[in-house]
């Protein structure tokens, strides 16, 4: 008996939303003059279905507050929103966001990230 074509099983890889959106996190928080990630009532409401629906299927939820991610036709596009130090620039610091969470995402999962959208919802005075 001759094999005139061998087929490999194909596995697929999918990683969820809330994985990046860790991921993302972690990018934003590392980055300098970030304060803290302020989830917003947005924010809030997707971070609590998130961690309801892995508390649902017995995981522990990753820390995502004040990321969201949206996975469409194979993009990637992300939300961050953040407070920043009143020593560092705001713009500066929102696009240092938007490198590091592009490059972390992309390091980590291998997912290429559309767009990072970063929202400075406030800046938190000097402390003197």
């Amino acid at each position: 008996m001759t094999l005139d074509a061998v087929t490999e099983p194909s596995t697929e890889f999918v990683i969820s939303d809330a994985v990046i959106a860790s991921v993302a996190a972690r990018a934003a928080l590392e980055t300098v003059g970030v304060v803290r990630l302020e989830p917003g009532l947005r924010g809030l409401v997707t971070a609590w279905t998130r961690a309801a629906r892995q508390r649902w299927k017995g995981l522990d939820p990753a820390p995502a507050d004040g990321v969201r991610v949206r996975t469409e036709d194979g993009l990637v596009t992300v939300q961050v929103d953040l407070v920043t130090s009143a020593i560092d620039q705001a713009a500066a610091v929102g696009q240092a966001v938007q490198r590091s969470v592009k490059r972390v995402v992309a390091e980590e999962t291998g997912l290429v990230v559309a767009e990072v959208s970063v929202s400075i919802l406030d800046i938190e005075p000097e402390i003197r």
